[in-house]
């Protein structure tokens, strides 16, 4: 089953969630608004005075009011979305590897107080990772073949999920900052 596309009131990228999670925004009255036609109905019970079957339409695009208020945090650094960001290429050697092969290189080692963030870290074969040691690009002379960057929201569910609707895709492209098109 697709998910569904949640964003705030202003149309920022927020979640995928699921039909259900959906579903309740619906009942409760908090979706200002939809795009796309919808691509699921969720049948409820029979009406006792009416007999008639209750359903609910689920757009693949919802905005969700009262959520997510104020400042967004980056989105949570995980290697799926590392790998699928630097497009399963050590950021070293330049080789495109399998999942198996790859690991999360921090460009400022941990040990020498570089930092757990987007910004730090790479995709990077095991080789490489390896020969890179306890150093940092330079003093190994690995120079990095990419700069790391933090993803957008748009990005970051881009990166995160695989099924994606036409509607949504269209909607999450047109988020991302230019010259990063060509990522997905």
């Amino acid at each position: 089953m697709h998910l569904v596309l949640r964003l705030d009131v202003g149309g920022r990228p927020m979640a995928w969630e699921t039909w259900e999670e959906a579903a309740a925004h619906y009942v409760r009255g908090n979706v200002a608004w939809t795009l796309g036609s919808p691509f699921f109905t969720a049948h409820g019970g029979i009406c006792r005075r009416s007999g008639v079957l209750s359903q609910l339409d689920i757009h693949p695009v919802i905005a969700v009011r009262g959520r997510h208020q104020g400042k967004i945090r980056p989105p949570a650094l995980s290697n799926q979305t590392l790998f699928h960001r630097d497009h399963h290429l050590c950021m070293y050697c330049g080789k495109h590897f399998p999942l198996r092969e790859l690991t999360r290189d921090h460009i400022i080692p941990i040990s020498r107080k570089g930092r757990d963030i987007w910004t730090n870290v790479v995709t990077a074969c095991r080789s490489c990772n390896s020969r890179k040691d306890n150093r940092t690009p330079e003093e190994a002379h690995m120079p990095l073949l990419a700069v790391p960057f933090t993803p957008t929201w748009a990005e970051y569910l881009l990166l995160s999920n695989r099924r994606i609707l036409a509607d949504q895709m269209e909607f999450l492209i047109a988020q991302v900052p230019e010259g990063r098109h060509r990522v997905f």
